[in-house]
């Protein structure tokens, strides 16, 4: 009770002084100077006025300032979101990039395969963990068959071992499973390319009098109906010379990078009709 007491008879000052100092503006005109008693009042009223008044600068100072930074944290806010909004659209941007650089690659590899080839994209590894092959988004629908070669721009992927409908899974050539017919192809010497890790692949029933050197280029032979002649495999790496054996000791490095595999092409075999073979009969 005595604080609003107090409270009012601050109010009924401020009143007072403030009428006393509005009847003081308003007689300001009439009279050249003020009387001892008008000074007397200014001077005990200005320190009040000047105090109201600075108490009442500060406040629409605080306002202002309050409601100037809750503009400016919405704009931070919506700035933020647009940051976030053009970091998306410039990783969208690169990947399609990244993709169309890729297959830019796989389309002037296709045009040096004198043969029908089908592209496919890697949706998965091999579920088993068994065997180190890949799942691609084409199956017999699109044409895929059994055996056929899968490659990318780089060389030899491996061949396709299961099909169903809409997809199908290739053996990679890493795998321990996989053996390719190959050539090297400065010396032309045979080999038998089998995996052996993601990194290395061994070049197995090279004879030791075989001229192989480190550096050379291993490529398909084209024996077996599964691969095309001339495709690439690797390099050559590392050569060991077998103690009292037949044949040399030889690591390629793959020239794919199975780690990341992307897109492929599937290379479709030819389909003769039976209506051409029985013309070449009838001949």
């Amino acid at each position: 009770m005595k604080y609003v007491i107090r409270f009012r008879k601050i109010w009924i000052w401020v009143f007072l002084i403030g009428f006393v100092l509005f009847l003081l503006s308003s007689n300001s005109g009439l009279k050249p100077t003020w009387n001892p008693v008008e000074q007397l009042i200014i001077e005990i009223a200005s320190p009040f006025q000047k105090f109201i008044k600075k108490t009442a600068d500060i406040i629409e100072k605080f306002w202002s300032g309050y409601f100037h930074l809750v503009n400016v944290h919405k704009d931070n806010r919506k700035l933020k979101k647009e940051i976030q909004s053009l970091k998306a659209e410039s990783f969208r941007f690169r990947e399609l990039l990244a993709s169309n650089n890729r297959l830019q690659k796989l389309l002037k590899f296709k045009h040096t395969i004198n043969r029908p080839v089908l592209a496919a994209q890697v949706i998965g590894l091999d579920p088993t963990g068994w065997f180190k092959s890949i799942i691609i988004d084409k199956g017999r629908g699109a044409g895929v068959k059994l055996n056929m070669a899968v490659v990318d721009a780089r060389g030899v992927v491996g061949r396709i071992v299961s099909v169903s409908p809409n997809y199908a899974k290739a053996l990679l050539v890493i795998d321990q499973n996989s053996a390719v017919d190959c050539l090297v192809q400065r010396s032309r010497a045979r080999g038998m390319v089998k995996g052996l890790s993601t990194e290395i692949c061994n070049l197995d029933y090279v004879v030791k009098s075989s001229d192989v050197a480190v550096g050379d280029m291993i490529v398909t032979s084209g024996l077996g109906g599964v691969f095309p002649k001339g495709l690439s495999m690797g390099k050559v790496v590392k050569i060991k010379g077998a103690n009292g054996g037949l044949f040399k000791d030889i690591e390629i490095k793959p020239s794919v990078d199975f780690s990341k595999l992307e897109e492929v092409l599937v290379i479709l075999k030819h389909q003769r009709s039976k209506l051409s073979n029985r013309r070449k009969i009838r001949k």
